[in-house]
């Protein structure tokens, strides 16, 4: 199979139930985070496209699975952030439900890519959410993004401790590091992403 075109992705429909999702065929691969660790701008940074994920400063702005398509075939979907999102814990709870339902039961998912902002990797939603992809068998993609604002060593240093954590597991769980600002880390990804969507190992 050859490898999607990032740059031809397109927004296809944002569902809040999971009965609203597309039919449970072809490759998906779900991106997920804590509120504010910079999905959107990951997203726009893999497609070249400022404005395909809307971006917000305000955490917690993702309230539906927003799916985007590559082809007839492959899609991204964005999943809502977790973590302090400042919104009412009936809508908190929609979230959790909503996502939890996706993340068992679509057949359809190929791997989830964990954006961590790298001056604050592993908090316990973070920890939580590996615990669960490994009971689920689902490999994992960590971007530590927001490279950016650390030095060198400071980027070295935490990209050691998170791969020594998530060794501990035992799903395939890869570790890079990565600015959406800079784009620094995107061909990487894209390779990353190019594995799971043409079922190379």
């Amino acid at each position: 199979m050859t490898k999607p075109n990032y740059q031809k992705a397109e927004f296809l429909l944002s569902v809040a139930k999971s009965n609203q999702l597309p039919l449970d065929q072809g490759m998906e691969i779900a991106i997920v985070g804590r509120s504010n660790a910079g999905k959107s701008s990951v997203l726009n940074q893999l497609t070249q496209n400022k404005s395909l994920a809307r971006v917000s400063k305000t955490p917690g702005r993702t309230q539906h699975i927003n799916l985007f398509q590559l082809d007839t075939q492959r899609r991204i979907a964005d999943l809502p952030g977790y973590g302090y999102a400042k919104v009412p814990p009936e809508m908190k709870h929609h979230w959790q439900a909503l996502m939890d339902e996706y993340l068992r039961n679509r057949d359809c998912l190929r791997g989830l890519v964990l954006v961590m902002d790298i001056r604050h990797p592993l908090k316990e939603f973070d920890k939580q959410f590996l615990t669960w992809c490994n009971q689920c068998n689902l490999p994992v993609h960590i971007l530590l993004n927001k490279s950016d604002k650390l030095s060198n060593n400071a980027i070295k240093q935490t990209e050691r401790l998170v791969n020594e954590h998530v060794a501990t597991y035992g799903i395939p769980i890869t570790v890079q590091v990565f600015s959406a600002l800079k784009g620094i880390g995107t061909k990487e990804f894209q390779i990353q992403l190019d594995k799971w969507f043409t079922n190379e190992d």
